[in-house]
């Protein structure tokens, strides 16, 4: 694989899962409270299941690519950037295993326990710093990466 496809699929994956972090922040956690008790824990799997579909390939494309960019970091993009872009993805993958998963599950298990969403919103917010850091800082390597191999070109 080149290396600006590399960093086009690490760009795209990471922009991808910001928004995605944003709008679940802003949007569907927010409105959790909303969906009524006696439907919550069906909606809760059913949001799990749909989610899924997009969180886990974009999420699993950014931790290879990320770990790649750390362990070969590509010219003109500095090592500092791919190491800080790597650590910010185990930041991530640790807060969703450790915090917001086991959140969800017992969230579809027992229902709307306004406590646990309320941890949801809170704690997601590191999930939500994290991609808000590594959108454009994998952009700038993108747009380091490629001014190198222009650069390389002539």
């Amino acid at each position: 694989m080149s290396v600006l496809w590399l960093l086009l699929l690490h760009a795209l994956s990471t922009t991808i899962m910001a928004g995605v972090i944003w709008t679940m922040q802003l949007v569907h956690y927010a409105l959790f409270v909303n969906v009524g008790a006696e439907r919550f824990c069906a909606y809760q799997r059913e949001h799990m299941r749909r989610i899924s579909w997009i969180v886990g390939p974009m999420m699993g494309v950014e931790l290879i690519t990320a770990s790649w960019l750390a362990l070969d970091p590509p010219r003109g993009v500095h090592p500092w950037m791919t190491l800080l872009g790597v650590g910010l993805v185990g930041a991530i993958w640790l807060s969703t295993g450790l915090l917001q998963g086991p959140t969800h599950v017992r969230l579809a298990r027992d229902g709307a326990v306004p406590d646990r969403i309320r941890f949801l919103l809170a704690s997601n917010w590191i999930r939500t710093a994290a991609w808000s850091i590594r959108a454009p800082l994998a952009l700038l390597m993108l747009t380091l990466g490629a001014s190198a191999a222009a650069e390389g070109m002539s």
